[in-house]
């Protein structure tokens, strides 16, 4: 089984480092997913936590679980209305012009036999805000730092894509598979409010295969 390292822990609220690799729900084929390891998370509650929003089976990184329905429900309701604070990095395939912007592209949901779903830039999508900022170069990739201000499927793969010229490194759907095992994106830190309380605060170190491009969080 896959090692989850705990990155913040109290009576509501677990924040794990996912890896990458691991789904959130079992795949149709089968196989290992963050549903195997809920009875371990526990940690001598009787409840297993469970997760409040989600991540794509390749992105790393912090995924907060909450302990009981209500804080779920806490939870969910600060992810709606915008409350929460979310860092990726990601590695894009190629150089960006700037050094820092916003991406403002609608986003709607395709589905075709051949290719399967995906989501595209398009009018009538449902809005989705990304802010960007460039981090560094190397070996002709670029670190760039997301903070998505919506948290639409796909956000910040289809926004890389599309806003700023090219996909994420790795990323199958939306540009190359070549170049890393996985589509490239990290969920660095999370920041949660909460009344009466200190915010959830975590962050997650850069897995080794973002160090082994030679891209550091230090």
């Amino acid at each position: 089984m896959t090692h989850i390292p705990i990155l913040f822990e109290d009576g509501e609220a677990l924040v794990i480092d996912k890896p990458a690799g691991l789904p959130l729900d079992r795949p149709r084929a089968g196989g290992e997913c963050l549903e195997d390891h809920l009875d371990t998370l526990k940690l001598g509650f009787q409840r297993p936590p469970a997760p409040v929003h989600r991540l794509d089976r390749d992105t790393s990184g912090c995924l907060l679980l909450a302990r009981n329905p209500k804080a779920l429900k806490r939870f969910s309701a600060a992810f709606e209305a915008r409350e929460v604070e979310k860092v990726y990095f990601g590695i894009v395939a190629g150089p960006v012009t700037g050094e820092e912007g916003e991406i403002a592209l609608n986003l709607s949901k395709v589905s075709t036999a051949k290719e399967g779903w995906r989501m595209i830039p398009a009018k009538k999508g449902k809005p989705a805000l990304t802010r960007w900022r460039k981090i560094a170069e190397h070996g002709g990739n670029t670190l760039v730092e997301f903070r998505p201000e919506t948290g639409r499927t796909h956000q910040i793969r289809v926004h890389a894509a599309s806003g700023l010229g090219h996909a994420l490194l790795g990323d199958p759907v939306y540009g190359s598979a070549k170049g890393a095992a996985r589509t490239m994106l990290h969920a660095h830190s999370l920041w949660v409010p909460r009344e009466g309380k200190d915010p959830i605060a975590a962050t997650a170190p850069f897995p080794p295969d973002f160090l082994a491009l030679g891209f550091t969080d230090g």
